[in-house]
């Protein structure tokens, strides 16, 4: 008996939501509510495109990249820059870890452009190669190259000794 197109999606997306919704959490930055959105947005495009996915090798790394670019151009919208105020968190942490080192560290991700944030969730979250990361963002590896440098330098000098201060906690 064959699945559906339905029964098929369904099983991906069950699989990958987590991880997506993940990564479009390191996206923006830690706003989960935007995360939710562009996983939802994601898994909508991909479902429009399942009956031809059988041409695309790898559906999990395409998911990925449809998350990219929809972050990507939620960014260049007006309407994106604006923030709440007083966020409070929806839930404790699962995995028992450091909230204040999870706090600098998103807060130091926000402080980079979109772009260079992308560069970031895609190089070294996601650990993909430059080649990869220059196809999913639509530039070339040497641009990659080039944002991964300057990206982590911001970082650095954003982070300074908060990192290793509050990891030795």
């Amino acid at each position: 008996m064959k699945t559906s197109r339905a029964d098929e999606f369904l099983e991906f997306a069950s699989a990958r939501t987590g991880h997506l919704f993940r990564s479009a959490c390191l996206l923006t930055s830690g706003d989960t509510h935007l995360a939710e959105d562009l996983t939802q947005e994601t898994l909508g495009r991909m479902y429009a495109l399942w009956g031809r996915m059988a041409r695309i090798d790898n559906p999990a790394a395409y998911a990925q990249t449809v998350l990219v670019r929809t972050f990507l151009s939620h960014r260049r919208r007006r309407s994106a820059t604006e923030r709440p105020l007083g966020e409070l968190p929806d839930r404790a942490p699962e995995d028992g870890g450091d909230p204040a080192l999870r706090i600098a560290l998103l807060d130091a991700l926000a402080g980079l452009a979109p772009k260079d944030r992308a560069v970031v969730v895609l190089r070294y979250w996601e650990d993909r190669s430059v080649e990869e990361t220059a196809d999913a963002m639509h530039v070339s590896s040497a641009a990659v190259r080039t944002r991964s440098v300057r990206a982590l330098a911001k970082l650095r000098a954003r982070l300074g000794g908060t990192v290793m201060e509050l990891a030795a906690r």
